[in-house]
């Protein structure tokens, strides 16, 4: 997957003016506080989110409990990707954990910019591609690792993130309790 991101990022580097500029026209910088929505289910997903700063967690209600599907740090899209493509309502949020800068790019005037400049079409495939080899990998951890390794593998990705992420969101994302999770955190040294 690092090849994929090594690629995203060359062909960010190579972006033209006139490209950049097209980018730039359809793009706002927005922040948001600790606690706020940047998305609520039922609503359509409008706007793709680079996360420029911060941490985002994506989510849905089962039964009135919270379950986190995503953490969303620098440099990630934070998108809910179903809502985006066929401009549906959304069946998850997407909250702010912390403060959040982030790059707000307007889904319609996307569409229409990528078909005028190639580069941003390319762009759109590798960062779908992206994410699908993400979300496969994703799933099968879930399912192969048991809850150890998987909260390992967070730490050593994201090592800040008991300090900036409630262990509630944590456990969640893990597909774990968080009286497991506070299992597992005592045998692991950090």
């Amino acid at each position: 997957m690092n090849e994929h991101l090594l690629k995203i990022n060359s062909i960010i580097e190579q972006l033209d003016g006139d490209t950049l500029g097209a980018l730039g026209a359809v793009s706002k910088i927005k922040t948001y506080k600790k606690g706020d929505f940047l998305l609520y289910q039922g609503e359509v997903c409008r706007y793709g989110f680079w996360i420029e700063s911060g941490i985002a967690r994506k989510f849905y209600l089962n039964e009135n409990k919270e379950l986190t599907t995503e953490l969303l740090f620098e440099n990630d899209l934070a998108v809910a990707f179903s809502s985006y493509v066929t401009q549906q309502p959304s069946q998850e949020f997407i909250q702010a954990v912390t403060d959040v800068r982030v790059s707000s790019i307007d889904n319609s005037s996307f569409q229409r910019i990528k078909g005028q400049f190639s580069a941003l079409m390319e762009l759109d495939l590798l960062m779908t591609e992206y994410y699908t080899m993400w979300l496969e990998k994703r799933l099968f951890d879930f399912h192969t690792l048991d809850a150890s390794t998987r909260y390992s593998q967070l730490l050593r990705d994201q090592p800040n993130i008991i300090q900036q992420v409630p262990l509630t969101y944590i456990a969640s994302y893990l597909g774990i309790s968080l009286e497991t999770l506070s299992r597992v955190r005592a045998k692991i040294k950090y």
